[in-house]
């Protein structure tokens, strides 16, 4: 953070903090940032307002919610407690996968000086940095059977195209597909949260976990029902397990949307690998996509799916654009919903 008297506009701020810009408002909003103002009004953060700022993404990036920042920086670090173990336990995590692949690189040396020559794929099992095995397939109707080929599984991903662009099949073939994989569909209606209330009620640890989950959303503007609490429940699962979900956004308010993905991404390496099926821009923001998440686009004329990179520019990066609309926009136009089952 640059030590100067310089103050920078909003949008500059958030760019040096490395958070959207909705972010940076949701920090304003909520009270924890306060910047200045110019004489025209416009907002501006000096040294000051940058340092709270920079705190606050600092405790977010540990997994709090803003009520437990809000909490911590008013001094009361109780809270920090939980999150440093989250971080341990996916620090120990990777630490163990360092290590598999420290003994795997001795074992191909000691080969390797005995005249023996590794195989291609024990080689490419040296990237620890791909998070999971790549996966690949053809691809089902309404592709012509191409050559469908994902190289890394990210711990989040977004899955995205207009309607009948085939992105519902592709998501259904994906969990087929990945050892580990599970489709989570639209199944969150009242009387699927009142089995998944039933099913949390008969096991204290998952209600407890659950708990903690729904404290930690509600803080962050959430507001609870049966639809987020079934949703809740099919996204938990051993880390191991990819879910792929059919339009998380259904049935979820703004504010709702906005809390879960902080979560989601606040809690990677405590839950299943995601990949989520979307078109709401409270979901994917693509200013605050990171460098381990990943966006498949399927396009609208068929063409196979493809990675797209979250910067303007990039191949396919105004198509994502143009498939996201916000949750109100998203609500108006619902009742073209029935049609997703020609996608499907």
């Amino acid at each position: 953070m640059t030590s100067s008297n310089r103050s920078f506009k909003h949008a500059d701020a958030a760019r040096m903090l490395g958070v959207s810009s909705k972010a940076l408002r949701l920090y304003e909003d909520r009270g924890l940032v306060v910047p200045g103002r110019t004489a025209a009004g416009w907002r501006v953060y000096g040294p000051v307002e940058l340092a709270r700022a920079q705190d606050v993404v600092a405790l977010r990036g540990l997994g709090l919610s803003l009520g437990e920042v809000e909490r911590v920086l008013g001094g009361d670090g109780r809270g920090l407690g939980t999150a440093l173990a989250s971080q341990q336990s996916v620090l120990e995590a990777r630490m163990q996968t360092l290590v598999v692949a420290l003994a795997r690189v001795r074992e191909l040396r000691g080969a390797l000086a005995q005249g023996q020559t590794p195989d291609i794929l024990a080689l490419r099992q040296l990237d620890v940095g791909a998070d999971g095995p790549a996966v690949a397939f053809d691809l089902p109707w309404p592709w012509g059977g191409e050559r469908f080929v994902l190289p890394r599984l990210e711990r989040l991903s977004f899955i995205i195209g207009p309607l009948g662009s085939g992105k519902t099949r592709l998501s259904q073939r994906l969990a087929e597909e990945i050892a580990g994989g599970r489709f989570l569909g639209l199944e969150r209606n009242a009387e699927a949260g009142a089995a998944a209330q039933r099913r949390i009620d008969a096991d204290p640890a998952l209600r407890e976990r659950l708990a903690r989950t729904e404290a930690w959303l509600v803080e962050d503007g959430a507001t609870l029902g049966p639809t987020l609490r079934a949703l809740l429940l099919g996204l938990h699962g051993a880390p191991d397990e990819t879910v792929v979900v059919d339009m998380v956004e259904e049935g979820l308010d703004e504010a709702t949307q906005v809390a879960l993905i902080a979560y989601l991404r606040a809690s990677v390496g405590a839950l299943p690998r995601l990949m989520l099926m979307t078109r709401s821009s409270a979901v994917l923001d693509l200013a605050a996509v990171r460098g381990d998440e990943a966006i498949i686009l399927c396009p609208a004329n068929h063409s196979p799916p493809s990675l797209v990179a979250p910067y303007p520019g990039a191949p396919g990066y105004e198509s994502v654009e143009g498939c996201l609309a916000s949750p109100d926009v998203r609500a108006r136009t619902a009742g073209t919903f029935v049609t997703r089952s020609v996608e499907a």
